[in-house]
């Protein structure tokens, strides 16, 4: 692989996406308020590298099958360790851990579909409403990574991200459903 192709600021933005990952996790082992708004911090700069990694990879043309391998997993790494941190601090709770299991559940099952889907050379390519199911979905995880911190300034910030949270997942079930059935052709003829 080319350098210049492992060194690209587009592939690079992606790297910090994955690298924020353990980072925003491991605020959530530190008491007080400071350490949730530095995993905010954390968490807003990485989702807005989703952004302009993939922008700025068509502007600059500097698409490569190593940015197109790790932006996905990055985007779901930062999502479900997030979600994973914020149900284990109970933040995320009771009913609304269904909300993060439909999340979860949904991730990995498109990801499982895609991959069959590719060993056959079939796209499946990314709607506008899934888009909007993700950009819903980290505005949820910012509210809720806020959290108590967030309550302290605003005391709606924990029940914002709760309602997004359950938007997020009701997006996610009708996204999901229709990623499944733009494949299940693909998987009835094989």
């Amino acid at each position: 692989m080319k350098r210049n192709v492992v060194l690209s600021l587009p592939n690079l933005l992606t790297y910090g996406r994955i690298l924020a990952v353990p980072a925003v996790s491991a605020c959530f082992y530190f008491e007080g308020t400071t350490p949730r708004w530095i995993a905010l911090g954390l968490f807003i700069l990485a989702a807005i590298t989703d952004f302009f990694d993939g922008y700025l990879a068509r502007a600059w043309q500097q698409q490569s099958a190593l940015g197109r391998m790790l932006d996905p997993i990055a985007d779901k790494l930062l999502v479900s360790v997030s979600l994973l941190m914020l149900a284990a601090d109970g933040t995320i709770g009771n009913w609304s851990l269904a909300a993060a299991i439909i999340i979860l559940c949904r991730e990995i099952l498109v990801s499982g579909l895609r991959e069959f889907l590719a060993e056959l050379q079939v796209s499946v390519p990314v709607t506008k409403l899934a888009k909007w199911k993700t950009t819903v979905q980290l505005i949820a995880i910012a509210f809720l990574l806020a959290g108590p911190a967030g309550d302290m300034v605003f005391t709606y910030t924990t029940l914002i991200g709760l309602i997004a949270l359950w938007v997020a997942a009701t997006l996610t079930l009708y996204t999901g459903y229709d990623y499944f059935r733009a494949g299940i052709g693909h998987l009835i003829a094989e």
